[in-house]
């Protein structure tokens, strides 16, 4: 676009607050004046023109964002969204996408059900209990018994905590508050899908860091944090895809690098107590620079729809103002359940056992595998992340035996030398000889295959 053409649409602009800028580019979008798929300025550009901070244009785009009236494509720039295209989250999606049906599902990240604590024995303890459980909108987000348990399990002392619907509710919620499109944020490569889809819809600039099997590169993460990234993301155990848990050596090198940025630090523990690695988090060396955020969904049950989210006081509390200006709280029964399944016996006996048959089943498939000369990285949680020789032709192969397993593409910042699947160890059976002797074989021949394969 030329600088008269610049001119002429800026013209259009009367009010050059975000809000003003946003309506103003939504109404020439709205007159066909801006076309679907039509390339707009950059946000440096338009603010020369204005005469406005990037800030205030960047959250100008923000705004048309959120509405689906603009769509960033990294690099490529930002576009006029068709309004026929749908808004969808491509690598989550691409997930689910892999070929074949499967009799056996092991693509999903989901826990076993039949290792979970019993949430009917919970809701029967809580629902006899007299009395409502809100009694005002304005009530504290997290009942008291809850926060008591939290304080007293967090990896450091946070400034603030509070409960929201889940891992992927927190990181929405954190990801708003934080990241404005052309922020540069970085994360784990491979990373977990919703959250780069989540990412890139800002159009934010993603850096991946590569990893050991202690977590993320010191050097790496150094030479990262010198595009100056407004936050770090990272899951500090079971990690997904890889299962890589961070050591408490890790974290404190981490910490150093990070003491002489000002990035904030997201940690994602999405496996909590089924992980078998240390309650490790950067937030024991930098508390006021992290936001830690637990789930219970693959612990203690999925359909709880809690987690929980403590650290940077500033953080938290702006989430959970804003909370309150849409759902207000998360369900304060089932709170109240949560609290009877992290106290009562059999519940953490329920989970104990979870964590001890999580880890035999991965380290049983892994020794399986490396038996029959197939590379799987070391790794705790549910997932184990398999080295393949062609990441299609291993999905074809595996279909054909009956074996879904997710591709590794969608984990990916970028692509490499080495192709990769996931593998949801958690829901293989011990008991069931057959179907470890199948996915055994399966995985073995999958992981030879090659393109070859690609016309079957």
């Amino acid at each position: 676009m030329s600088q008269a053409e610049l001119g002429t649409l800026m013209a259009e602009v009367d009010d050059r607050t975000p809000a003003g800028i946003a309506s103003a580019i939504n109404r020439l979008i709205r007159a066909g004046t801006l076309t679907p798929g039509s390339r707009l300025p950059t946000v440096r550009a338009i603010a020369g023109e204005l005469g406005v901070s990037l800030t205030t244009v960047s959250d100008a785009w923000r705004a048309l964002i959120e509405v689906g009236a603009i769509q960033p494509r990294g690099r490529a720039g930002t576009f006029v969204r068709d309004p026929h295209d749908p808004m969808q989250p491509a690598r989550f999606i691409g997930i689910g996408a892999a070929p074949g049906t499967g009799d056996i599902d092991l693509s999903t990240g989901t826990p076993d059900p039949s290792l979970l604590p019993s949430l009917q024995q919970a809701l029967t303890r809580v629902t006899e209990r007299e009395g409502a459980w809100t009694s005002s909108y304005l009530d504290d987000p997290v009942i008291p018994e809850l926060e008591q348990l939290l304080h007293a399990s967090w990896p450091f002392d946070p400034g603030r905590i509070t409960v929201v619907d889940g891992a992927m509710d927190a990181l929405s919620r954190i990801v708003d508050q934080l990241v404005r499109l052309g922020d540069r944020v970085v994360l784990e490569d491979p990373g977990f899908p919703p959250l780069i889809d989540m990412l890139e819809r800002t159009g934010a600039e993603l850096i991946g860091v590569p990893m050991d099997e202690s977590g993320m590169l010191p050097t790496a993460l150094a030479d990262a944090l010198a595009s100056e990234p407004v936050a770090v993301f990272l899951q500090p155990r079971a990690q997904n895809p890889t299962g890589t848990s961070m050591s408490r050596e890790r974290a404190a090198e981490l910490a150093t690098v990070l003491a002489t940025a000002s990035a904030l630090v997201v940690e994602d523990d999405h496996s909590g107590d089924i992980a078998t690695g240390p309650d490790v988090s950067i937030g024991t060396h930098l508390p006021e620079r992290t936001v830690h955020i637990r789930s219970y969904s693959k612990s203690h049950g999925p359909d709880l729809r809690i987690a929980a989210v403590g650290g940077a006081a500033g953080v938290v509390e702006a989430l959970a103002a804003r909370r309150m200006l849409g759902p207000g709280w998360t369900s304060r029964l089932l709170q109240a359940v949560l609290v009877e399944l992290l106290t009562d016996p059999s519940s953490i006996s329920a989970v104990s056992r979870a964590r001890a048959v999580y880890a035999m089943r991965g380290l049983a498939l892994r020794a399986g595998l490396a038996e029959r000369g197939v590379v799987s990285t070391p790794g705790d949680g549910i997932n184990a992340w398999v080295e393949v020789a062609d990441e299609r032709s291993a999905l074809i192969a595996l279909a054909a035996q009956g074996v879904k397993v997710a591709p590794g593409t969608p984990f990916l910042l970028e692509r490499g030398s080495r192709d990769y699947v996931r593998i949801t160890t958690g829901l293989l059976h011990e008991d069931d000889a057959d179907q470890w002797q199948r996915v055994l074989e399966a995985v073995a021949v999958a992981a030879q295959a090659t393109s070859a394969l690609r016309g079957i």
